[in-house]
């Protein structure tokens, strides 16, 4: 059961990431595409989390993390410089 769950889950993320690829090539302003790409990050979160309940390893939960924190980062510096011109002060 938890099989057939995985990959419908696989399969749902997978069309979400595509959605946001698509928002990320059509958005009508900046704010947008920082949107899109920060949605991206989420997305691919949750399939390298998917994927590791898949394989059973702890290994990819790790890897989210990371990826959590750069996105993390790099949303928040894009939007500065958006907002300011400048990331650090």
């Amino acid at each position: 059961m938890i099989e057939h769950a995985l990959t419908f889950a696989l399969g749902a993320t997978s069309l979400a990431l595509l959605f946001n690829l698509w928002c990320l090539v059509r958005g009508p302003g900046v704010i947008d595409r920082v949107l899109a790409v920060d949605t991206m990050v989420i997305n691919m979160i949750a399939l390298i989390i998917f994927y590791g309940i898949r394989e059973g390893t702890p290994v990819y939960f790790e890897a989210a993390l990371i990826l959590a924190m750069f996105g993390f980062v790099s949303t928040v510096a894009f939007c500065r410089f958006v907002s300011r011109g400048d990331i650090i002060e």
